[in-house]
């Protein structure tokens, strides 16, 4: 994580807890250099991070996740975005260049969608964002889908391709 992308995540922290996640944040830098980038982002932003910072200075963790970029250096980690559900499972994984920040408003929609599509058991399209339609999963048998053309409510683009409101 880079000064500025704590620095959002930490000023954004109270919209990831209203959607009922945890920020938790990795590096392979000491506790020691956690301790005075959290002093250091508090002098000069004016940010308190709340939430953990993991030094995974054996580089296990990182290793784990295929977070070295190798290529460039034993020690350059990718800046990496794990999305991982209740149930532990890494639902997305989002790879940011070195030298480009991450979109926290990208992640939040992304969450958002997420735990839409799992909720309501549809999908969301390209670009959708809260309030837009949803998809309704393809039908996989015949019954299906003369259950699905029973429903007005449904904008029906194909026959497998159907949108509708939540």
């Amino acid at each position: 994580m880079c000064s500025t992308e704590i620095a959002e995540l930490a000023r954004r922290a109270d919209e990831f807890a209203q959607l009922d996640t945890r920020l938790l944040g990795l590096s392979i830098d000491s506790i020691h250099s956690h301790m005075a980038w959290r002093e250091n982002l508090r002098w000069i932003l004016g940010i308190s991070v709340p939430f953990p910072l993991i030094a995974n200075i054996d580089m296990e963790v990182a290793k784990l996740f295929g977070m070295l970029h190798e290529q460039a250096s034993a020690t350059a980690t990718v800046r990496a975005v794990f999305l991982i559900d209740p149930k532990h499972v890494v639902r997305a994984l989002v790879d940011y260049p070195l030298d480009v920040g991450r979109n926290v408003d990208e992640l939040l929609r992304l969450l958002v969608a997420l735990q839409t599509a799992d909720r309501n058991a549809v999908a969301c399209s390209v670009n959708w964002k809260p309030g837009d339609k949803v998809i309704v999963p393809p039908p996989k048998s015949e019954s299906e889908l003369a259950e699905r053309d029973g429903h007005t409510d449904y904008e029906k683009l194909d026959f497998y391709l159907r949108k509708r409101s939540l």
